[in-house]
């Protein structure tokens, strides 16, 4: 089965107006994107080599006691925060992901 992007970019635009509504969102940030593995088997070390080499910091968990399974955390540092910005980061984040087994798990802004 193929991944569904147009649902995920729609998703991604929703939440990003809701939390601007409710919140406000700054101008610049850190974006994290959450990346889940879909399978035992699948081993987060080449997906994160893939993902720094396209500028994101990332950092294996596997103590979060609140997660059900271990994630990944892709991390765009100090972005411009629109829509569109975290949809690109997403999106390219998604498509690594999907080639090393793991599936997205939505995404997060710090600062």
């Amino acid at each position: 089965m193929s991944h569904d992007f147009a649902t995920q970019k729609t998703e991604t635009r929703a939440v990003y107006e809701e939390m601007q509504a409710e919140h406000g969102l700054p101008e610049v940030a850190d974006v994290d994107y959450f990346l889940v593995p879909t399978s035992e088997e699948a081993d987060w070390r080449p997906l994160a080599e893939a993902l720094t080499l396209q500028g994101f910091d990332c950092q294996f968990i596997d103590d979060d006691e609140e997660a059900e399974l271990p994630y990944l955390v892709a991390t765009l540092p100090d972005q411009a925060i629109s829509a569109e910005g975290i949809w690109i980061g997403e999106e390219t984040a998604t498509r690594a992901a999907l080639e090393h087994g793991f599936a997205p798990d939505g995404w997060g802004l710090e600062g």
